[in-house]
């Protein structure tokens, strides 16, 4: 059961190293306010120092690494996307306008119609 376990879930280790990178984050973020009388290049730099401690963290565990394979992926299925020319964009969103308008007129008249229905039948028309 144990090793099912292990297979599946997150090892205590790459636990460890999240909290350790998320403590390394928060850390540095504190000691940008903790320095408040430092000038403020180097709190700034504190906060980076605290963001890079936590993304090596990060990546050096498990879950990081697979998070990292994951975005590498995504970049390849980004590139082999088609993506419309500025013409065929163009076109496509002056279509959707157009539908638009003509949907909003004819919701506008079916209204109107209600309305003026709704009106004569209680009288309230003259």
């Amino acid at each position: 059961m144990n090793e099912q376990a292990e297979k599946t879930g997150v090892a205590f280790v790459d636990v460890l190293k999240i909290a350790l990178a998320a403590a390394a984050l928060i850390g540095g973020v504190v000691a940008f306010y903790w320095f408040d009388k430092e000038p403020q290049f180097l709190r700034v730099l504190m906060v980076l120092g605290g963001l890079i401690a936590g993304l090596a963290l990060l990546v050096w565990s498990s879950p990081g690494r697979e998070l990292w394979g994951y975005v590498q992926s995504s970049r390849v299925e980004l590139r082999k996307m088609v993506w419309p020319t500025r013409q065929e964009t163009w076109r496509t969103t002056l279509v959707v306008f157009v539908f638009v308008l003509a949907l909003a007129v004819f919701f506008w008249v079916v209204d109107m119609g209600l309305a003026w229905g709704a009106r004569h039948v209680t009288g309230q028309g003259g």
